[in-house]
């Protein structure tokens, strides 16, 4: 009786809530809301995104055909030697049979990323109808929720349609996808539908595949997960020694014990312990009047929506929650969302900036957990990237990589010998904003030092002593060379993570010395003949040059060589490279170029570039391929779709409001003036330093909360004097010792 009552209780408050939607489609839940008044008709465009960081689904949000689109995130084609394609891996048709008027009303479709939650209410005729679907980590399932108004009010015919032609097959309440690629992975997927009222049978479509027919049910719940049987271990050769059968019926037994109330409430609970970890609210942001997010994007360059702003921002956390889960791969070119057998680039890991991007926004924004696949995948590849390095370069210790990779060790394209050491920053990073030092020693350090062994090995010494990186290339254009710009400066990075990870773990003096002056000697950033930071040793710099990578400025952003308050005059130089290449681009440019004019402390060109980057791109009569920006599902536009800018937008915002990499923690170094009021609260700097809470008002800190994760010293550089608890007096730079959990509050001065 009770479990009645509670799904009466439930369909009520969908209906109620329905109602409320109608009237104001924007009142709940402030700006973090995606709304669409309408189904989605196209995949990339318009489309909303859940995913639990293995298993990701695109939600269409039909009314008589609902479409749901799903992948499973190892499922790739390629091996050792092939990078391969991340691959498709079906479609859910519900085709909805609706009796009498059917006249729709009231449509609203919505993605509440506060909570990850999507929900679709509408009116056929007089029956009010509601749709819940989300993607949960912990019960490892997508679970999709049908109520109404009305009891009796669904009949349905489910259909499941897999991505390479397997057959369904069907027992009882289920569905089955069983099938293998060309390159031996297994796969599957289990589809349950739960009933509530009404009965559900059995048939077969006109090819013999197994459908599911559900006959005046009140309700209904579809559980669905996904697998294959890939092993990230090369000793394994990359298979697991599970079925994705069993680990599906695993899974499902599990998630069938469970109401569909604590399926929910273990999602919310496990999501908003990460999400909800960060506060933002930028220029006294108010609710937009515009309905929808499509509204809202056409009418931000009129508006100044910064509330827009605020959502993409949190949108970044949101898509890289969904896409990068300890235990799992990491997010690669689209997250883990794909509709193709033939995506963009294989939808693969790119070496030479993008799977990067992806991964800037982890510590600054108090998701270090989540940098885990990453860490993970780097370690699972490097037995046979040694292998595949030897082969290119013989007689070298360490390895690398080359510009496309698989998740099978496969690679293609061209070599790109810097790229395992920016992936090195990455894994440095973690420990930096964490301070975990058993991480350093077990995890970071042995894997640091073998890519540093490599450059010990392949780089050149000329007669003057001058280490420089033999045949570079500055991702993507221009000739290749000795001592290209890009490479040196990822080395000089590596080689200083290195010295301070040995420093730290008080390890290999000898060697630590030797990469020291190795350091030391390696060729330094050159300012040219036009004022610019040179791409290449020769001066060769064409100002005209609008190419979108701006390799040559890595020392700048992600890197810490180059800062206006230790290398002004290259910091200049910088500046002088980025004016040229000018403020238009792709998409995950733009998001790399808001970065660099926010180490720059330039906020107000930082901000120019993210009104750029809000540029609608699709919708009726627009080509979706035309330039960077983003679609009305707010995905970044490259184009096509590439989630780097998406993340790399959200790290962007980040650098504006707390930087940390030259050793202090910066506040507010990059504040544009269309944000002269506002708070944040989260952020992380390096050192295990959180803002718990930052308020600033006329560009001016008003409040600042610091807790000191691992205690040592903190040094901040404000745009204005604080008094701390104590009243004394920051000026404007302080620094004080921290203990481990201690809380420190300051307040405007006098």
């Amino acid at each position: 009786m009770r479990k009645i009552y509670l799904l009466f209780l439930l369909a009520t408050t969908f209906v109620t809530f329905a109602t409320a939607q109608r009237r104001k489609p924007v009142a709940d839940n402030s700006n973090l809301l995606l709304l669409a008044d309408k189904p989605a008709t196209d995949w990339m465009t318009e489309a909303y995104p859940i995913g639990n960081g293995r298993i990701g689904a695109m939600v269409f949000g039909g009314v008589k055909q609902e479409h749901i689109q799903f992948n499973e995130q190892s499922l790739w084609t390629g091996d050792e030697k092939e990078t391969g394609a991340y691959q498709a891996f079906g479609d859910l048709f519900i085709d909805f049979e609706q009796s009498g008027d059917s006249t729709v009303s009231a449509y609203t479709r919505k993605l509440d990323i506060t909570k990850a939650v999507q929900s679709i209410y509408y009116k056929a005729g007089k029956v009010n109808y509601a749709r819940e679907y989300f993607c949960s980590f912990p019960d490892k399932v997508l679970v999709l929720r049908y109520t109404a108004g009305q009891k009796t009010a669904y009949n349905a015919v489910l259909k499941l349609k897999d991505a390479h032609g397997a057959k369904i097959t069907g027992k009882g309440n289920t569905l089955t996808i069983n099938g293998t690629l060309d390159n031996g992975l297994a796969y599957a997927a289990s589809l349950k539908i739960i009933l509530n009222g009404g009965q559900s049978a059995l048939t077969k479509d006109a090819d013999g595949n197994a459908q599911l027919s559900i006959k005046k049910a009140d309700s209904f719940t579809i559980l669905l997960t996904a697998a294959t049987n890939y092993s990230n271990q090369q000793a394994k050769k990359w298979r697991s020694g599970v079925t994705p059968i069993a680990k599906n019926d695993k899974i499902m037994a599990a998630a069938v014990a469970k109401p569909y109330s604590q399926l929910l409430a273990r999602h919310i609970k496990d999501y908003t312990n990460l999400f909800g970890r960060v506060k933002l609210s930028l220029g006294n942001a108010q609710a937009s009047s515009a309905e929808t997010t499509y509204q809202r994007i056409v009418a931000y360059k009129k508006n100044n929506d910064t509330g827009l702003e605020e959502l993409l921002f949190q949108y970044g956390r949101y898509l890289f929650i969904s896409s990068s889960r300890q235990g799992g791969l990491p997010a690669n070119l689209q997250g883990l969302w794909n509709n193709s057998n033939n995506p963009p680039w294989r939808s693969d890991y790119h070496s030479n900036i993008n799977i990067q991007m992806n991964y800037w926004l982890a510590g600054p924004t108090n998701l270090a957990e989540c940098e885990w696949p990453y860490i993970d995948y780097i370690n699972s590849m490097r037995s046979v990237k040694k292998q595949r390095t030897l082969e290119e370069y013989p007689d070298v210790r360490g390895w690398t990589v080359r510009t496309e990779n698989g998740v099978f060790g496969g690679q293609g394209y061209l070599w790109n010998t810097p790229g395992s050491a920016w992936y090195m920053q990455a894994v440095w990073d973690h420990y930096a904003f964490t301070g975990d030092v058993a991480y350093l020693r077990n995890t970071a350090y042995p894997v640091i030092k073998e890519i540093v062994e490599f450059w010990d090995d392949h780089l050149k010494r000329r007669e003057d002593g001058t280490l420089v990186a033999p045949m570079g290339w500055s991702p993507e254009h221009g000739p290749t060379e000795d001592g290209v710009t890009h490479d040196q400066e990822i080395i000089y990075d590596l080689f200083t993570n290195y010295i301070e990870a040995a420093t730290i773990l008080n390890i290999d003096k000898p060697y630590r010395d030797r990469v020291a002056d190795m350091r030391a000697h390696l060729l330094k950033p050159k300012i040219g003949k036009w004022g610019q930071l040179q791409e290449w040793e020769t001066d060769r710099d064409d100002p005209k040059d609008n190419h979108r990578h701006i390799s040559h400025l890595y020392a700048l952003h992600p890197g810490r060589q180059i800062s206006p308050t230790t290398t002004p005059e290259l910091a200049e130089a910088a500046r002088v490279t980025l004016q040229a290449r000018g403020d238009e681009s792709t998409g995950w440019s733009m998001a790399w170029k808001m970065n660099f004019w926010a180490r720059l402390h330039d906020g107000n060109h930082a901000h120019k570039i993210l009104r750029n980057f809000i540029t609608l791109v699709g919708g009726a009569g627009v080509d979706y391929n035309e330039g960077g920006g983003i679609y009305s599902n707010l995905f970044c536009a490259h184009p096509p779709f590439q989630i780097d800018g998406n993340l790399g937008y959200t790290a962007g915002i980040a650098e504006m409001l707390l930087q940390s990499q030259t050793g202090e923690l910066e506040l507010l170094p990059a504040l544009p003036d269309a944000w002269s009021v506002g708070m944040v609260k989260g952020l992380v700097a390096r050192g295990g330093f959180v803002i718990s809470e930052l308020q600033w008002q006329n560009k001016r800190i008003t409040k600042l909360v610091i807790t000191s994760k691992n205690g040592g010293l903190c040094k901040l550089r404000l745009p204005n004097g604080l008094t701390d608890a104590t009243g004394k007096s920051t000026g404007a730079t302080y620094s004080f010792k921290t203990r481990a959990g201690g809380v420190y509050t300051f307040k405007a001065g006098k």
